[in-house]
């Protein structure tokens, strides 16, 4: 029953994921910590692992709506951000195994708060649209935002589209849905970056007894993104970011009042 409800939260997520370009990883770790009791450290592992799956196959997926050759026209981009998220990645692992569960979990709190008000914000954030920054500072500012995406990417277990889309709408003056699309291309590196400085810290062996659980979640993602790609041709992206604030800000309140583990 455990597996189904796993299959049944990840198709979830995945369709919420597959819709705006994310790795749906800020949803499902209160779902982890709160409802499978999940330590903080192990459900930030398996998130690193189901949003793997998740973004792979809505980048797969979304390729159909948004076309591939609009993301390769792209590719500085992805390699600007890139460039700064791996370096962040690798330096995010340190501070996620260094700090104790209940200090760790608070900093998943705030920065899943401070996510929810990004998007309940939208539409004064995109309505920005782009700063006209010369060449450099442009570069530099993606740069430096990748780094910063890296680091919370492997220290929360988390793709960081919530704070890639914005970065390239206004930095680089790209459509939201495009943006969508580039930065599942630059979290599905990201990610595994994450997941190879755990693999060298033998931290995956936490997660090696929940390898169905995993597999069950994940799959569930598969169906979830391929679900949520397609409905992206039919649902208002500025409505979406609302709806999905509030969803994110319910799932903070609620990780917020779980006791981590002694």
């Amino acid at each position: 029953m455990r597996n189904i409800w796993a299959f049944a939260w990840g198709a979830l997520v995945g369709i919420l994921g597959g819709l705006i370009g994310l790795g749906g990883a800020e949803f499902r770790l209160p779902i982890l910590v709160s409802i499978f009791n999940y330590r903080t450290l192990q459900a930030i592992i398996i998130n690193l692992i189901v949003s793997l799956v998740t973004v792979t196959f809505s980048f797969i997926f979304r390729s159909g709506v948004i076309g591939l050759e609009n993301v390769f026209a792209n590719l500085t981009v992805i390699i600007n951000i890139l460039a700064g998220s791996l370096i962040g990645s690798y330096v995010g692992v340190n501070y996620a195994t260094q700090i104790n569960e209940r200090t760790l979990n608070r900093v998943v709190v705030v920065f899943l708060f401070f996510l929810s008000f990004v998007l309940i914000g939208h539409n004064l954030i995109f309505s920005l649209q782009s700063w006209q920054l010369p060449d450099l500072l442009r570069i530099s500012i993606g740069f430096v935002a990748g780094i910063v995406i890296g680091i919370f990417s492997s220290m929360l277990g988390v793709a960081g589209g919530e704070l890639i889309i914005p970065t390239i709408i206004m930095v680089f003056a790209i459509d939201i849905k495009l943006a969508g699309s580039l930065s599942l291309a630059i979290s599905i590196p990201t990610i595994i970056m994450g997941l190879f400085k755990y693999r060298s810290q033998q931290r995956l062996k936490e997660v090696k007894s929940d390898q169905r659980f995993i597999v069950s979640m994940a799959s569930g993602s598969i169906l979830g993104a391929f679900i949520g790609s397609n409905l992206l041709r039919y649902i208002t992206s500025s409505l979406l970011y609302v709806i999905l604030g509030m969803i994110l800000l319910l799932s903070a309140l609620k990780l917020a009042k779980h006791k981590p583990a002694a």
